[in-house]
């Protein structure tokens, strides 16, 4: 069963499921039916969140030596682009013990470097491949095996209003997902429910707070800093919203920790970070390069970069960390700013594997400070 999230103001947002999540139950539908399953009108599925999910079947139909499944993508009240979009899943027998999976019409391909998916390899990440093979794993007789096409039916058509294209993902949607879940992120509700975290923080006697986009940078940051993870407040998009917040219940000091790409934003005044509000992550890491009087041919190679991602390792391999820590001073200051001028912030920029690029000065000192007790 789907998980519910009650609001302050009693209202409930429900949650969703991935694409992942639902290419891996179309995937079991469809193996299970080829190798002459009774046919049936939901399947079960796990999900990396450890939550499991019955969804219905849109479409079940077998050949001679096929298998179709489809599963209609139910994102909750999360606004995805992807919600009510056919998940489809072709299942075909292959040489015993193999397991083949294949990507169809409407997901993309990979082109550039920087993401988690190799150049030339379909856009599904590495944490949804895993659930989808799991997934048939799960339903796959002894000493068979199977090929598996995963399709996104308009798919194509969509990735246009994504950020799909500037990233080199060509040929359709990408097929995400971390938990198998959609968290709802889409109102003034969610704002809401984020601000208990720091009260929570303050009751607990932390005055002062790590602040982190999200769960992967929740757990980095307890990992790379020796704070209780009551401390620790995720922001989602919204950080310029829970600094005005901190500030107001009388937080004075903290440290915003996250990825690169998203703090890069920070450094240039976007208080909400989502990609449908503001970018120019590429343009604000090239202005800071160029402010440091590095070489055009450096920028112009920036300005190529398909994510922030790309760009930070680049710049370590050309020994430039003094621009990515001038991203993380502007950032921190830019933060003080957003919080009314109450906070003094400090700033950790990561990369994706959780490796820090960068600390500004005030993030240093607090991070002795909780480093001696």
């Amino acid at each position: 069963m789907l998980p519910t999230y009650k609001q302050a103001d009693g209202s409930v947002l429900r949650a969703g499921f991935t694409t992942g999540t639902g290419a891996a139950a179309a995937a079991a539908a469809a193996v299970s039916l080829l190798f002459n399953m009774p046919a049936a009108d939901s399947v079960e599925v796990d999900t990396p969140a450890g939550i499991r999910l019955k969804l219905p079947l849109a479409a079940a139909e077998r050949g001679a030596r096929w298998a179709r499944c489809a599963v209609r993508k139910d994102a909750g009240d999360d606004p995805d682009i992807t919600h009510n979009l056919l998940v489809v899943a072709e299942a075909v027998p292959a040489p015993p013990g193999e397991i083949n999976l294949c990507a169809g019409k409407g997901v993309g391909r990979v082109t550039k470097p920087g993401l988690a998916v190799a150049p030339g390899q379909p856009a599904i990440n590495p944490v949804p491949r895993a659930q989808i093979l799991g997934a048939i794993s799960g339903v796959l007789p002894a000493g068979c095996g199977v090929s598996v096409t995963i399709s996104l039916p308009g798919g194509k058509e969509l990735a246009a209003r994504t950020l799909n294209p500037e990233l080199g993902i060509v040929g359709g949607l990408s097929i995400l997902g971390t938990t198998g879940i959609v968290e709802p992120m889409s109102n003034e509700a969610f704002k809401r429910s984020l601000l208990p975290q720091i009260d929570m923080a303050l009751a607990a006697g932390h005055s002062k707070l790590i602040l982190t986009p999200g769960k992967m940078g929740k757990r980095n940051a307890l990992a790379l800093l020796t704070a209780a993870p009551e401390s620790v407040i995720v922001t989602s998009n919204f950080i310029g919203f829970m600094l005005k917040a901190c500030a107001k219940k009388g937080v004075n000091e903290a440290v915003l920790i996250g990825h690169v790409g998203k703090l890069a934003k920070v450094a240039a005044g976007i208080a909400d970070t989502h990609s449908s509000v503001a970018d120019a992550r590429r343009e604000i890491l090239v202005a800071h390069a160029a402010l440091l009087g590095l070489p055009l041919e450096l920028l112009k190679e920036l300005m190529t970069h398909a994510t922030a991602e790309q760009s930070a390792a680049y710049l370590v391999e050309k020994g430039c960390r003094n621009v990515l820590l001038a991203v993380a001073e502007a950032a921190a200051r830019r933060a003080e700013r957003m919080s009314g001028g109450e906070m003094r912030v400090g700033c950790i920029l990561l990369n994706l594997r959780g490796e820090v690029l960068a600390v500004d000065s005030f993030a240093a000192c607090l991070q002795e400070e909780w480093k001696n007790g």
